[in-house]
């Protein structure tokens, strides 16, 4: 069968299963478009702006175990692309970025449209193609799904010249393949397994540290079995909200700088600390210094081993797919079990006292019964009112935190957040490919007023396609991250965080063909949440609440400081 290159692309991504193409048309991809044109396997997806569809093909990812693949034009269409690109790879998601090129003959003339696609990309890809020959197209995609959804996830980039789509040859697909250069490591060292075993079992203060590679490895499960069997308490980062239960008591919240304060105090203070798919960011961690300063026994288990000991000493390494990794860790704790031992009970009874010392700090508490409307109170109803099932994304900033802080997660995959680049703008692109990939769940976007105005123009993409997506815009009219930090940081210096200029967001949806609901009390917050998601189930809806802009996010853990040093309120300044 001979096709040209654009069929060919095509057809390889119906072999992959592919459903939905988020993207963005343009001159070097019209042969790829013509060919879409024809296809009925695949549903393209129009944005508005190449950005918005790397962040709807990421949040695809995100909240399914497949691969998002995204399709832009050559030079803006890329370089619009890369701030997508940047964050997916910086969260470890899973994407095929297809990009167009000049044709191979002007590559290097400064053509039309060119950029060096390739280059550009280089640091914020798992992995970039710049394919020269028709030929050697389908192998290329092949390589890139790959590479893109096996060992640490991560964007894979595939350059096409204009003339490798219009050009001919014949056409299959492999079904396997195999790269001398790249096999990732899949079951953990049994050895390292085995000391991991008795550093658990004689553990006085354990503590468990689950990242965002719990969810991205699909090892829930897994880890809450190996939870629930040995007692402990666990913690889940920004990430890995999700990886285990939230509704159980063995959770202690999320840890580091807006992490709770038992969560914190538990992460300084353990005697042994499994972390499971997670990095030690700064974030998390702090100051590393101030982390170190406490004796504990650290196991870390990480299918990358450069994330191994790179900001914190592991002392039993283990490398290896995080779900198989803790199945075998789960078989070793049963066949221990059965052999008559156990974990340190007295002990960790003790240590589960001091750490409801700890909870009684009630360090998540707020104002309920003010008059203005609070931030939190609106995300603790929404957790009500959709049954804390719901998927939520979120933009990046003070609302994010509230999010994390107060939406209960149960489940894995229920969270799209820019956790690691702090991406503005996600928000909304992010509920567009989750309504998608998830069409019989509500998904909500939580966002802020700065964050939301970033992509807004998506609004007309939610119309075009009827996603019944619920915007949740926490509106204080200001950059509340950035004020909150130029009050504590910066004396009280507002510089260009406050926003004189907002739009009428209830009138600007209804324009866009959208349902807008204003909101400024508390009481009123419940039926229009409910409204929402019953009597406008099928539409998209922005709800604009009008909430406390003197609120901050409480705990906090300042630059520099170590996980212990919290502020847990304003009177702490």
């Amino acid at each position: 069968m001979e096709l040209n290159g654009a069929e060919i692309v095509v057809r390889c991504l119906e072999e992959e299963g592919v459903k939905h193409v988020f993207g963005y048309p343009g001159g070097a991809v019209l042969y790829i478009y013509d060919a879409l044109f024809a296809a009925s396997k695949l549903e393209h997806i129009l944005v508005r702006h190449e950005q918005a569809a790397v962040h709807a093909a990421d949040a695809y990812a995100r909240t399914t175990q497949e691969v998002g693949v995204c399709l832009v034009t050559s030079g803006p269409g890329l370089t619009n692309a890369v701030t997508g690109i940047a964050t997916a790879y910086m969260d470890s998601i899973p994407l095929v970025v297809i990009s167009g090129q000049v044709p191979s003959s002007a590559i290097g003339q400064d053509a039309f449209q060119e950029c060096d696609s390739v280059g550009i990309t280089r640091p914020c890809v798992k992995h970039n193609f710049l394919v020269k020959d028709v030929r050697d197209l389908a192998i290329t995609i092949k390589k890139a799904f790959h590479i893109a959804r096996t060992g640490r996830p991560g964007p894979v980039l595939i350059d096409i010249p204009k003339d490798v789509s219009r050009d001919r040859c014949g056409f299959s697909y492999p079904k396997t393949v195999s790269m001398r250069s790249y096999n990732p490591v899949v079951k953990g060292h049994q050895g390292q397994l085995k000391k991991a075993l008795q550093l658990l079992l004689s553990a006085e203060r354990p503590m468990v540290y689950a990242g965002g590679g719990v969810v991205l490895g699909n090892a829930a499960k897994q880890l809450t079995e190996l939870v629930d069997r040995l007692g402990f308490p666990c913690t889940t980062t920004l990430m890995g909200l999700g990886g285990y239960p939230a509704s159980d008591a063995k959770w202690l919240g999320m840890p580091g700088m807006h992490g709770t304060f038992e969560a914190n105090m538990g992460m300084q203070h353990c005697d042994v600390l499994l972390a499971v798919g997670a990095r030690f960011d700064d974030r998390v961690v702090g100051n590393p210094k101030h982390f170190a300063q406490n004796a504990r026994r650290i196991i870390h288990i990480d299918v990358d081993p450069s994330s191994i000991s790179k900001r914190v000493r592991a002392d039993v390494p283990i490398v290896g797919d995080v779900g198989e990794c803790l199945s075998a860790l789960n078989d070793l704790l049963e066949a221990a079990f059965s052999a008559g031992e156990s974990t340190n009970t007295k002990a960790l009874q003790a240590w589960w006292g001091q750490i409801n010392e700890w909870r009684k700090r009630d360090c998540l508490g707020y104002e309920r019964d003010s008059a203005r409307l609070k931030p939190q109170f609106v995300v603790e109803k929404l957790w009500q009112v959709t049954h804390g099932d719901a998927i939520i994304t979120s933009d990046v900033g003070q609302h994010q935190m509230f999010a994390a802080q107060y939406y209960r997660f149960d489940k894995p995959r229920r969270w799209a957040n820019s956790g690691g680049l702090g991406t503005m703008g996600v928000g909304l692109p992010y509920a567009m490919g989750a309504a998608l990939a998830n069409p019989d769940t509500p998904v909500a976007c939580i966002t802020g007023e700065g964050s939301i105005q970033m992509c807004i123009q998506e609004l007309s993409t939610c119309k075009e396609y009827s996603l019944p997506v619920k915007i949740i815009l926490l509106n204080n009219g200001t950059l509340g991250m950035v004020r909150q930090w130029q009050q504590i940081e910066y004396e009280g210096r507002y510089s260009q965080s406050y926003m004189n200029a907002l739009p009428d967001f209830v009138k600007l949806a209804e324009a866009y063909g959208h349902v807008g609901i204003l909101v400024e009390k508390p009481e009123d917050v419940e039926p229009a949440l409910r409204d929402a998601f019953g009597k406008y189930r099928d539409r998209t809806v922005f709800l604009d609440f009008r909430v406390d802009p003197t609120e901050n996010v409480w705990p906090m853990v300042q630059s520099g400081k170590g996980l212990t040093e919290m502020l847990l309120g304003t009177q702490n300044l």
